[in-house]
């Protein structure tokens, strides 16, 4: 994968997430991410381009911060059992 489809693919990551860009920093600051604040915010508005391990823990604080948000509610289909089954009355 290239830099810039990295770069892309984080960026639309992040945006679909509610961190600000601070919040993040702080996630991949305490994940071991050497670049500032202002080289991340750079970096998500396509302005700067990262070295790959810094584009691999700033990934990878997106990808954690999505996984750790509980998932979205799902539609049922007719006829399922269970929970997310309307009651039959």
């Amino acid at each position: 994968m290239s830099q810039q489809e990295q770069q892309r693919l984080t960026c639309a990551a992040f945006r679909s997430t509610s961190l600000s860009t601070y919040d993040l920093w702080l996630r991949y600051f305490s994940l071991g991410g050497n670049a500032g604040e202002e080289e991340v915010d750079a970096y998500l508005y396509s302005s700067l381009l990262l070295p790959p391990f810094e584009r691999d823990v700033l990934a990878l604080a997106v990808n954690e911060f999505i996984a750790d948000q509980p998932p979205a509610p799902r539609a049922p289909y007719g006829g399922m059992e269970g929970p997310t089954a309307p009651a039959a009355g």
